[in-house]
């Protein structure tokens, strides 16, 4: 386990909430779901896990387009 910094908070267009942290060690940044929305039917947004910055910017342009 590695210390990671806060770098913010966003709420995606499912609903879904993630943060984004900055590894100290390695200065990797991370997106973790924190919290998956109520009507959100995305498999890859699970609570506790990582999404790649990829990922997460294609997601939100599908969402943006429903």
């Amino acid at each position: 386990m590695s210390l990671v910094r806060l770098l913010g908070f966003r709420t995606l267009n499912c609903g879904c909430v993630i943060g984004r942290y900055r590894e100290l060690a390695s200065s990797r940044e991370l997106t973790y779901v924190e919290e998956k929305g109520a009507t959100c039917e995305t498999y890859a947004h699970r609570r506790n896990h990582t999404i790649t910055a990829e990922r997460e910017s294609s997601i939100a342009a599908v969402a943006q387009a429903s």
